[in-house]
């Protein structure tokens, strides 16, 4: 019997491109409900739940009849101002279910869902409206803060384009854009860290983007934003692969501590180690069965009460590992955004996005004014590619400050491929 033709799992292979936006859709309708949902009073645990219901029910409408798997590929997260990790308490907790979002409070949404192992994930910041005063604009500090994220976000985005990729001239012109180097770890810090001062705000301390590859959110690259305790990033983006990018930012010091909360959030690893309690089998069974190696709550597994119980041993064996709680050291407001892009030969997709801040709401005496950053910030992300979606940003597009025009002139970047 002849053997079966080997996978091409990369981006050559169109079916790759089309999983992740298809599993990027999702991950988009789920982030657009539960933003909506995110009103004072509401409980995280509820909003988490809801949010994980939404995205298996979307999940199940795809690919159906097809044997490959499917599923989420990062549960929902709902992390109050101060919290630098994702956060989903437990309903076996009781002190911690009742936690409820605040009017003002800056929190973090992230989820993520995945097609044949395929993940894409998404975190975007919202501030609480009040449900006394409601408001159409953001001022203050949360107005600096907000601001400062999208341009740094915006900025790391271009800092991920491989050197002369979109380069246009005369051949020898391109050939010279392409021989530059890529922009060092510390180069891509020291630039993040400009924007960030520029709005008196400070980089989270180890914020990391990760190389996506299938069935893995961390692979062997990553870039590390205002390192500290020795951690170093490794690699460059290069055409052809998918990457997590993020980006953190704090009203405070940036530094980071370890929280007095439970781990709920986990995710199996590659160490093989012999069980020995029949509790803990039964749990990594579900776990390897349910999530495979991608990140999951507590909360999803049959029993919250006996995966506690099971994961002991899965943790202390190093089977799967568990995301300590941090949060900003001075308990000041923290932002994070994530996207998940493609880079192809046509520049960078934004696959799962963050939506764009309704810029004109946000407002702060504050503005970029580095040269260096405009210019990057005015660069575009791909090659346009004349599709409707670009008419239609053209006819947005306005006059505003300078920093808003350099954003302005880099979205019609977002093309897809």
């Amino acid at each position: 019997m002849a053997e079966a033709p080997e996978v091409d799992y990369t981006l050559n292979n169109p079916d790759t491109l089309t999983k992740y936006k298809t599993a990027a859709q999702i991950s988009h309708k789920v982030l657009e409900a539960v933003s909506g949902w995110c009103v004072e009073g509401a409980k995280i645990i509820e909003l988490c739940e809801k949010g994980d219901k939404l995205l298996d029910e979307e999940i199940a409408k795809v690919y159906k009849g097809k044997k490959i798997t499917k599923g989420i590929s990062h549960p929902t997260t709902v992390s109050p101002s101060s919290f630098v990790t994702p956060y989903t308490p437990l309903v076996s907790d009781a002190e911690e279910a009742a936690t409820t979002i605040k009017a003002g409070e800056v929190v973090k949404i992230q989820l993520g869902a995945q097609i044949d192992g395929f993940g894409t994930i998404v975190c975007d910041n919202i501030v609480v409206p009040s449900k006394e005063e409601p408001k159409d604009e953001i001022t203050g500090r949360e107005a600096d803060l907000l601001l400062a994220t999208h341009y740094a976000n915006e900025l790391l985005l271009r800092l991920m384009v491989p050197p002369g990729l979109l380069a246009s001239g005369t051949e020898e012109e391109k050939k010279k854009a392409a021989a530059e180097k890529p922009p060092t770890q510390t180069q891509i810090s020291h630039l993040i860290e400009k924007v960030a001062k520029a709005y008196d705000c400070n980089v989270v301390e180890n914020t990391t983007s990760w190389l996506f590859e299938r069935n893995e959110i961390e692979g062997k690259k990553k870039i590390i934003l205002s390192p500290s305790g020795g951690v170093k990033g490794e690699g460059s983006p290069e055409v052809g692969e998918v990457w997590g990018v993020e980006v953190g930012l704090s009203l405070g010091s940036g530094k980071v501590k370890t929280l007095p909360h439970r781990p709920t959030l986990h995710r199996r690893t590659t160490t093989t180690y012999i069980l020995k309690r029949p509790s803990s089998r039964q749990t990594l069974s579900e776990i390897v069965k349910k999530f495979g190696t991608f990140p999951f709550s507590l909360r999803q597994l049959e029993d919250e009460k006996a995966g506690k119980v099971g994961l002991v041993e899965c943790v202390r064996g190093g089977v799967v590992r568990q995301y300590e709680p941090s949060g900003d050291a001075d308990g000041a407001p923290v932002s994070r955004l994530l996207t998940t892009i493609a880079i192809t030969k046509n520049g960078l997709t934004r696959l799962a996005a963050p939506p764009t801040p309704d810029l004109s709401k946000i407002k702060s005496d504050k503005k970029i004014e580095d040269e260096e950053i405009l210019k990057i910030l005015e660069r575009p992300l791909a090659r346009s590619t004349g599709s409707k979606g670009n008419k239609n940003k053209k006819k947005k597009k306005k006059p505003a400050k300078k920093a808003e025009g350099a954003q302005e002139g880099g979205e019609e970047s977002s093309s897809e491929e």
